[in-house]
């Protein structure tokens, strides 16, 4: 593809404009506080717009339209199990974090069974986040690569670079307003698309209607009862499939994902925080549902083709979308990816240095508090220094999965999928069960990994049903291990 020189002024000015925002905005920092947490001074509203910019990812922008081209609205079921899961993060979860004082997901880990627990859950998610962000980065990069006609890995390198200069300098606060502006481009780019599609289908909206509704594309709730058991845990948008499996997984995604859970550590009480996480559910269906209207409009627009569902949205924003337009709709590509791709930064750094690093100097170290304000200055700089070095692993990662056959959406959530099970069940260990102690914090957590590696691998049930299996593994084997142990004591 050749891009018209007013589509690239336009994602060239996005770029420097989003760079120079996240450096301001993001004000100095003079500790890892500052750098981490935005000295808890963050507007709920604005760390509610962030964590739906954080979990918007190119993947969304481009899968979401293409599964209701391909399907329906199914996919709504599941959008509303997201908001119900953040609810119970927001009453649940975010009380047992606020009494502590914490400052990563996984510092209530430490306080709740102890150190080890945390350093494996650290570790366990900077491995996945790595792995999963990489492949979004890969995918961010395929339209920067047809639109300047460069190689994969160069386009890639441009976006982490780009990206990693705000959340270098800007730390926690410039990501999270940054994601603010760029939520609003991405929307507009999607609500764009919608009102050029409504204009160039004959008879508007009507036309649309007529065309979609003939294949029952408006169609929302799936009972999934007309076939046998097992197809029905086989499908992964039925109503029951989609409420529990869309809850368990923003159970794990936004209450023991750094990824989030470092957004909602930035308000200055337990309200805002809960007032950010419940508003995130409401605007992400909303969200979705502009996503999937798109998706039918495309419908209506091409009929049946011969291309995959993924490639109907760029195929529609390459060839049909006037030059200008066509910069706007990439620049909003680029923002949810972008915002994803720093909030894994800032994430990565912030689980390495408060969850590994600084726990193992003060180990080491018997004389820190001894002139403090020079040791928070090196922090920062070592800080800093550790969101580079994970800019650059997430590199590594996008080109490891750069000549990957799957599905790239498929990939990241089968990813995310393998731990996030046992994640979720570990702090429901600690919140729900009084008595479970690390060793079996520890044993339940590794089984749940071991369970989802099996059935993630044989491909028993869809992936909506991920979670909860994991989650269910974890707990009865910690709570099993614990009974065990008790009786042979």
């Amino acid at each position: 593809m050749a891009g018209h020189p007013v589509d690239y002024i336009i994602i060239v000015g996005y770029l420097i404009f989003i760079a120079a925002f996240g450096i301001i905005s993001g004000g100095k920092q003079k500790s890892v506080d500052d750098y981490f947490l935005g000295s808890k001074s963050v507007p709920w509203w604005a760390v509610c717009f962030s964590i739906v910019a954080a979990e918007t990812s190119t993947l969304t922008f481009i899968s979401i339209p293409g599964l209701a081209y391909s399907a329906n609205l199914n996919f709504l079921q599941v959008t509303i199990g997201y908001l119900l899961g953040r609810i119970v993060v927001a009453f649940i979860f975010l009380p047992a974090y606020q009494k502590g004082e914490l400052k990563t997901a996984y510092s209530y880990l430490e306080n709740r069974f102890g150190a080890k627990t945390r350093s494996f859950a650290s570790i366990i998610f900077l491995f996945t986040r790595t792995a999963a962000d990489g492949v979004r980065l890969f995918a961010t990069a395929i339209p920067l690569k047809l639109m300047l006609n460069i190689s994969y890995p160069l386009a890639i390198i441009i976006i982490a670079i780009v990206t990693l200069v705000y959340t270098y300098t800007g730390g926690v606060k410039g990501v999270i307003w940054v994601d603010v502006v760029q939520m609003f481009i991405y929307l507009g780019g999607a609500i764009i698309a919608a009102i050029f599609l409504l204009n160039i289908i004959p008879g508007g909206w009507n036309g649309i209607y007529s065309i979609a509704e003939t294949e029952h594309k408006f169609s929302i709730i799936n009972l999934g009862m007309d076939k046998g058991i097992s197809d029905f845990f086989s499908q992964p948008y039925t109503l029951i499939g989609g409420l529990i499996g869309g809850a368990f997984l923003s159970m794990a995604s936004h209450g023991t994902d750094q990824l989030i859970v470092q957004r909602l550590l930035t308000t200055k009480t337990l309200k805002d925080s809960q007032k950010a996480i419940i508003g995130s559910g409401v605007i992400v269906i909303i969200q979705f549902t502009i996503f999937l209207i798109v998706g039918v409009m495309l419908y209506a627009y091409y009929g049946k083709i011969n291309a995959k569902p993924d490639e109907i949205f760029p195929k529609f924003i390459i060839e049909v979308l006037p030059p200008g337009v066509t910069g706007i709709i990439i620049a909003g590509l680029f923002a949810a990816a972008m915002s994803t791709l720093a909030g894994s930064m800032s994430s990565l750094s912030s689980s390495t240095m408060i969850d590994l690093f600084i726990p193992l100097k003060n180990k080491i170290s018997s004389n820190l508090n001894a002139q403090r304000s020079i040791v928070n200055k090196n922090e920062l700089k070592i800080s800093r220094m550790i969101t580079i070095l994970w800019a650059a692993l997430l590199v590594l990662a996008a080109l490891f999965f750069m000549n990957t056959s799957q599905a790239v959406v498929e990939l990241a959530l089968s990813i995310a999928s393998f731990t996030y099970g046992g994640l979720l069940g570990t702090f429901l260990l600690g919140i729900l069960l009084k008595k479970t102690k690390q060793k079996e914090a520890l044993a339940g957590f590794t089984i749940g990994i071991v369970t989802m590696i099996i059935v993630i691998s044989l491909k028993i049930i869809a992936w909506t049903w991920y979670t909860l299996v994991g989650v269910s593994a974890t707990i009865i084997a910690g709570f099993l291990i614990g009974v065990f142990l008790e009786k042979k004591n």
